[in-house]
């Protein structure tokens, strides 16, 4: 018993000192997991322990179970974030600049811009215009004992019914004896509108008077009432036009022509004129045109009682239209006093693309009407025609034209011509008379063929400066009956500038230039005349809101030119006025 009790008691104290190395183990393991810089302890006695016998502990356990270090593990945090500083501080002014380009397109005839196709559309009446009926009257007088007078009227309300009125004289008297000249004029123009439709109208009456001063020389004791040449017309005209193409894609717009004209000496003529030209379009692109024209002319003379000049014609055409091609191909026949011509009628026009530059071509035939009324109007010193026929042109013509810019735009052509029945004038001979002294006679040359060139070109700025000119040359060859083309010009080149200076003052020239045409003198020889050129100027301003003065200078140079032979023109001459608007 006793030993047994010797016995636990050894055991015990040999596990003593392993509970206080495992105690020391555990203590360091939760000193460990606490959050603590690295701290060196002494030991501490173990409590409540019974030493059975002393254990022996070597310098190195002593050592490892002095000092502890404890790492701390890492925990993760948010960084702070930074604060946006919101202050009112001014736009830093960028002082740069940047270039801009800009494309106007031109501002003329010939546009750089392909518009896009226009579909017809009721007008919706804007209530927001006003229509203004403008009068004014124009007066001045000039050296030459030159008084000078024209006005204008409107009236209506600018919506359904519009109407003017013009009214126009001058005269003048030169330095030879019966170097006379007057023209006056009045006329009304009518415009009346409907839902669908446009009537216009237009009643007019016109006088020249001449005299045929050269015959003095040969007749000194001739009165001024033989020598004088006066014509007079009046006629009246009428249209009607739909303003929209019908359902069907027809639009039309037929017009009457009629009027009268006479002159001094017992010859009077009637003409009249029916227009009926009717278009059907099939979609954008195509389109049919069919246009019948009536000229009819009737004129008694002194010494004949009866002559007719009838010309008819129908022009059947199809049209191909697209914003790079135009093709218009169709006929003419025609029937000129009861005799039948079928003319061509073959135009065509070719845009280069994203280019403003138009080749043109074509082979087209036409009639021009001679009368008392066109020949006079182009030679007012003629005798009355004994005999009327109407000249046929056939004309083959090729050329260009266009816009370069925004500014400028040209177009020139070459082209073969034929005439048939042209009218000619000579100098009247034979047995004179003072009623055909110094007169001219009208001839038909049955056949001639020219080659014109013909170019015009134009500069525009807004509505600031405008400038335009044109010149004509032909070429006349292989004539059948007469030695030359006499009265007709070889040469013409004018020209016309308008320029804008102030919203007050604008100044405006024209300018003529021609080489004079051979003429027959009353001794039958062929003699040329010589070239002519002829300067004016003028220039408008305002004084008053209603007044304007104006000024006007006529043959700048001076140049005593013929026409026609032996009638010579005013000199130097300048005219001044006044313009007052009723506004």
């Amino acid at each position: 018993m006793k030993n047994q009790k010797k016995i636990g008691i050894l055991l015990i104290a040999a596990l003593i000192p392993f509970v206080a190395i495992n105690a020391q183990h555990k203590t360091k393991k939760k000193k460990a997991a606490a959050k603590k810089t690295t701290v060196a302890h002494k030991p501490k006695p173990a409590v409540n322990t019974v030493h059975a016998q002393p254990v022996e502990v070597s310098n190195e356990a002593i050592t490892a179970a002095k000092v502890v270090t404890v790492t701390s593990t890492f925990k993760p945090s948010l960084r702070n974030a930074a604060k946006i500083n919101f202050t009112a501080a001014t736009p830093v002014i960028d002082s740069s600049r940047i270039p801009l380009t800009y494309n106007i397109p031109s501002q003329n005839l010939f546009f750089s811009y392909q518009p896009v196709s226009i579909k017809p559309l009721q007008l919706s009446i804007d209530t927001a215009f006003h229509w203004e009926n403008d009068q004014y009257i124009k007066a001045g007088f000039g050296n030459y004992s030159t008084p000078y007078l024209e006005t204008a009227l409107a009236f209506g309300d600018g919506k359904k019914s519009i109407i003017n009125l013009r009214g126009n004289y001058v005269s003048s008297k030169g330095n030879i004896p019966f170097q006379e000249f007057s023209k006056a004029g009045i006329e009304g123009l009518g415009v009346f509108n409907s839902a669908s439709h446009e009537i216009t109208s237009k009643l007019y009456y016109n006088n020249n008077t001449q005299y045929r001063f050269p015959a003095v020389t040969a007749f000194p004791n001739a009165s001024k009432e033989q020598l004088q040449q006066q014509y007079n017309l009046v006629g009246f005209e009428f249209g009607l036009q739909n303003k929209m193409a019908s359902d069907f894609g027809i639009t039309y717009h037929p017009q009457i022509k009629l009027n009268s004209f006479f002159d001094n000496k017992n010859a009077s003529e009637l003409n009249f004129i029916l227009k009926a030209p009717i278009n059907k379009s099939f979609g954008k692109i195509y389109a049919f045109d069919l246009k019948f024209t009536a000229d009819i002319t009737t004129l008694h003379t002194a010494s004949i009682s009866s002559i007719t000049n009838n010309l008819f014609y129908i022009e059947p055409s199809v049209q191909f239209n697209t914003p790079n091609f135009k093709l218009n191909a169709g006929i003419r026949p025609s029937w000129d006093n009861k005799t039948y011509f079928m003319l061509p009628n073959l135009t065509i026009e070719a845009k280069i693309k994203d280019e403003n530059f138009i080749l043109q071509a074509g082979w087209i035939g036409y009639f021009s009407k001679n009368n008392y009324q066109t020949l006079a109007a182009f030679n007012p010193y003629i005798q009355q025609p004994s005999l009327l026929l109407n000249t046929k042109i056939d004309e083959q013509y090729a050329g260009f034209k266009g816009s370069a810019g925004k500014h400028i735009t040209y177009n020139a052509r070459v082209s073969f011509l034929k005439f048939n029945n042209q009218p000619l004038f000579a100098d009247a001979s034979g047995a004179l008379t003072v009623n055909n002294a110094s007169s001219f006679a009208v001839l038909y040359e049955s056949q001639l063929q020219g080659l014109r060139l013909h170019g015009e070109l134009g500069y525009t700025v807004q509505e600031k400066l405008t400038f335009s000119s044109a010149i004509n040359y032909t070429q006349y060859t292989n004539q059948q009956l007469y030695e030359k083309p006499w009265g007709l010009l070889p040469l013409e080149l004018t020209g016309s500038v308008r320029y804008r200076i102030t919203k007050e003052l604008q100044l405006k020239s024209d300018f003529f230039f021609w080489d004079g045409p051979q003429y027959r003198s009353p001794t039958l020889q062929t003699q040329k005349s010589d070239p002519a050129m002829d300067l004016n100027a003028g220039a408008e301003f305002t004084v008053l809101p209603k007044l304007n003065l104006w000024i006007q200078f006529n043959n700048l140079l001076n140049d005593k030119y013929e026409r026609w032979n032996q009638y010579e023109v005013l000199g130097f001459n300048v005219l001044g006025g006044v313009v007052y608007s009723f506004r």
